[in-house]
């Protein structure tokens, strides 16, 4: 499964004009690599325009909902469509989106772990859903958003649920820089699994952030990174066989004693 990993600088406040530049460079993407699969990163339509998200939110996820549907199908790509503001029944949700070839919507995930440093819940509700597994061509994936990955129980149970793949979609700034490789292998190494995310760059308000894409393979391997500043996107093919051969070298899904875990909340 081949891959394209947008590293992107998003424009503040500007729904329509982080679209079109999306549209742009997916456009280029499809027209040059002929990836299967897209990924965009967290809040892509607005920043951390919290204080605005209010007047430029999306309404039931319109119109980023069609948006990534009709260039899905036109396309004839997989998108895994980061996340996105979006104002359901008066509470505006930290979205993610799944489209895939078809231009069908294959799953969508309200963020449940809200990040306090960057004052997330004072603006934002959380999810109220469970993480569940989707698929595109036959493979069982995952979804997690940024502060999303501070939780191992998250990807456990995507894992436990037969997760091959994970995806993180994140605007993770450059304070905890560190923190943010260092997850995604662990998350990688113990669900034996793919990481695979989209980290933005550039600044806003004050706060910087640390790019640094991933794509991490089950053995706890990066085999692809992004740079910490620069706007780039990241090629890279995946090999799902190698979940398989690494869950079998390590049996540690055999060698749970989840009887000998309760009590552990």
């Amino acid at each position: 499964m081949k891959h394209a990993i947008y590293q992107m600088d998003i424009i503040p406040g500007d729904p329509e004009g982080n679209r079109k530049h999306i549209k742009e460079w997916l456009e280029k993407q499809v027209g040059t690599e002929k990836p299967d699969i897209i990924v965009l990163p967290e809040m892509w339509t607005t920043a951390y325009t919290l204080a605005q998200l209010e007047k430029i939110a999306d309404l039931d996820g319109e119109p980023t909902r069609g948006f990534l549907k009709e260039l899905a199908k036109k396309h004839h790509v997989h998108i895994i469509g980061g996340s996105f503001a979006n104002k359901v029944d008066g509470a505006i949700y930290n979205t993610a989106l799944v489209i895939n070839n078809e231009g069908e919507e294959v799953y969508t995930y309200d963020k449940i772990h809200l990040v306090p440093m960057l004052d997330e819940p004072d603006y934002l509700t959380g999810g109220k859903k469970q993480v569940r597994l989707f698929e595109l061509d036959g493979v069982k994936m995952g979804l997690l958003i940024c502060y999303d990955l501070r939780f191992p129980e998250l990807a456990r149970e995507l894992a436990i649920a037969g997760a091959e793949v994970i995806y993180i979609t994140a605007e993770w700034p450059s304070a905890r820089k560190d923190h943010w490789k260092a997850l995604q292998m662990a998350r990688a190494i113990e669900n034996q699994c793919y990481i695979i995310s989209s980290n933005r760059v550039g600044s806003y308000n004050g706060v910087d952030f640390c790019g640094t894409s991933l794509v991490v393979d089950p053995w706890g391997t990066t085999v692809k990174e992004g740079s910490e500043e620069r706007v780039e996107t990241l090629i890279e093919t995946i090999a799902i066989s190698n979940v398989e051969r690494i869950r079998s070298e390590v049996p540690v899904f055999k060698s749970r004693v989840p009887e000998m875990y309760q009590g552990w909340k």
